[in-house]
């Protein structure tokens, strides 16, 4: 932990968070920045690239932390200028999961309250989780998602009705119906190799995805390594029954599932994509590694 002054503040906002709460969330975070005397660049890109160019340029003029409002989508488009820069992050959560604000104690409802975080300037060095494939690479903050997951992402993302959750659980519905185990080769740190047919693999900086599912119960977001949870399970009903238990972190604790950690991790499995902090990556094969203290984040003086 250390502290900072905060005297200017870029405030990138994604206005489709939160089917619209994001808007309302800024407006009171920014005005709470503005009461407390920080003065605030405000930004709303065009789309993602546009957004990342924006902050980019802006961190050129100087700031003291980017704030982000929205939810683990808009993160995300930070974490990828961000990355090694030791600004540090700001975050007013507006959106459907919220797994990074979660992790560290922000409260997900109360968005002038999390802008008083920003302004008083605790920060925590964390790690961040790097995926490189032959078409480029991404920084994640919380979990990189394969397998099962990532084809009920993949169903749900072509799908045109319905909207929201809805549509996200229909998918998974279907996704059900053709239920099968998948060919995994991993290597891990270079030297062990997993070679198993498995159902979903995921790779957690940090414990939480999907709105606080703690799939990777036990992931330490500063030991510069990544937790591995791999589910070897092929029966529908044996899956619908896990699903209760990662709520809680205990699916760790089954038969079906098995854990690892490493600092890289070479992926393969064919026709398999990756998902981290819930938006698309890239298709498998991928290196997925943790890169230590690659990001400063503003949180509780008193939060985990």
């Amino acid at each position: 932990m250390g502290r900072r002054d905060i005297g200017k503040v870029i405030a990138l906002t994604n206005p489709a968070s939160g089917h619209g709460a994001a808007i309302r969330a800024a407006q009171l975070a920014i005005a709470r920045l503005h009461h407390r005397g920080v003065e605030v660049v405000e930004i709303i890109g065009d789309d993602a690239q546009d957004a990342r160019y924006l902050v980019g340029a802006a961190l050129e003029k100087g700031a003291d932390a980017v704030m982000t409002t929205g939810g683990d989508g808009v993160i995300s488009n930070a974490l990828q200028v961000l990355a090694g820069t030791g600004v540090p992050l700001g975050i007013i959560p507006a959106g459907t999961g919220n797994d990074h604000a979660r992790e560290f104690g922000i409260p997900t409802s109360d968005p002038e309250a999390a802008a008083d975080i920003v302004v008083d300037g605790w920060t925590e060095t964390v790690d961040l989780g790097r995926i490189q494939w032959s078409g480029g690479d991404k920084w994640f903050g919380t979990v990189a998602a394969t397998g099962f997951d990532s084809l009920v992402t993949d169903r749900a993302n072509r799908m045109r009705w319905p909207h929201g959750r809805l549509r996200y659980y229909l998918a998974m519905l279907a996704e059900l119906s053709q239920l099968r185990l998948l060919p995994f080769r991993m290597v891990l740190d270079g030297t062990r190799e997993i070679d198993a047919e498995l159902t979903l693999v995921a790779f957690g900086n940090t414990r939480s995805y999907g709105g606080g599912m703690l799939v990777c119960p036990d992931a330490d977001r500063t030991d510069g390594l990544l937790d591995l949870t791999m589910v070897h399970e092929a029966s529908r009903t044996k899956l619908v029954r896990l699903f209760p238990t990662v709520i809680k972190g205990t699916h760790v604790n089954l038969d079906e599932v098995s854990t690892a950690r490493a600092a890289s991790i070479r992926v393969e499995c064919p026709g398999i994509n990756v998902y981290a902090d819930g938006d698309y990556a890239c298709p498998l094969p991928a290196e997925i590694t943790a890169v230590p203290g690659a990001l400063n984040v503003l949180r509780p003086a008193e939060a985990r």
